[in-house]
């Protein structure tokens, strides 16, 4: 399907794994530019090069492009400055942004009364204040070329709190609540901002939490993926590329009149309306 998104410059943080790069792939398999932006040089570069290699175009030709269409940044979400050269780069070597998609965020699981008070900070200045500090860079070039698509990746536990993991879920809370405010102000520019709040999806970062959570219970590993499973309606956990998929019609103006919009992807698990 052609989504219209040749030729449009996007930046996508946390782009070296999971949903991240999904997203980042799918944009450059549309024709987008994409600055992919992530903490880790070894698999920034690794992540960068599969998609060279797995893209429809070739690698071959993407490599042998004069002004390559991926460029990465190598930075942490949570660094002001990180997001100041994400901007820059794009702004340098692509000369605009057209999307922002904010994917960069983790949070630590476990029992309230066990976790640091830093757990939660570590997680809202990541998270939280990380997407807040992008649209902030980002959107004013794009209200200035009336123009523009965000997509805020959050988590269905903003809606649905789970004790052992309320640092994250408070941070998604907050974001849910960021992304409606601010599109009534954007809106005005035909800048539009949405969210995609996924449940539980097949990346590294939810072997991690499954083996979090498991601690957390006292049970083991294998118990806290079969409950997990047990408890998601169509019985199978999200594929990044679902979201990916969801990101790029948002992105696109296939339906240009939605804006301040949660878009949830997690196999029927949100309970109530």
């Amino acid at each position: 399907m052609d989504l219209g998104l040749a030729g449009k410059i996007a930046i996508v943080t946390g782009a070296s794994a999971g949903i991240g790069f999904a997203c980042s792939k799918a944009l450059f398999e549309e024709g987008a530019s994409v600055v992919m932006v992530a903490r880790d040089p070894e698999r920034m570069q690794q992540a960068a090069a599969a998609i060279l290699q797995e893209s429809a175009v070739g690698s071959a030709a993407a490599m042998a492009d004069e002004a390559p269409r991926i460029v990465t940044v190598i930075g942490d979400m949570a660094q002001p400055g990180t997001v100041k050269e994400a901007v820059a780069t794009a702004l340098e070597r692509f000369g605009r942004i057209d999307i922002v998609i904010n994917n960069a965020g983790s949070a630590k699981a476990g029992s309230f009364f066990e976790l640091p008070e830093e757990a939660f900070l570590e997680a809202w200045n990541l998270k939280l204040l990380g997407y807040i500090r992008m649209v902030k860079e980002a959107a004013p070039h794009m209200i200035k070329q009336g123009d523009g698509r965000i997509v805020n990746i959050i988590g269905s536990a903003a809606r649905t709190p789970n004790a052992a993991f309320l640092a994250g879920s408070t941070a998604n809370a907050a974001l849910l609540n960021f992304t409606r405010g601010i599109s009534k102000e954007l809106a005005q520019s035909n800048v539009r901002i949405n969210a995609i709040s996924p449940g539980v999806t097949a990346t590294e970062r939810a072997q991690r939490l499954a083996e979090q959570h498991a601690q957390a219970k006292g049970i083991d590993v294998d118990t806290q993926k079969a409950e997990t499973n047990a408890s998601i309606p169509l019985g199978h956990m999200v594929d990044p590329a679902e979201i990916a998929a969801m990101a790029l019609l948002l992105v696109s103006d296939r339906v240009p009149s939605i804006t301040g919009t949660e878009i949830v992807i997690d196999g029927g698990q949100q309970p109530g309306v």
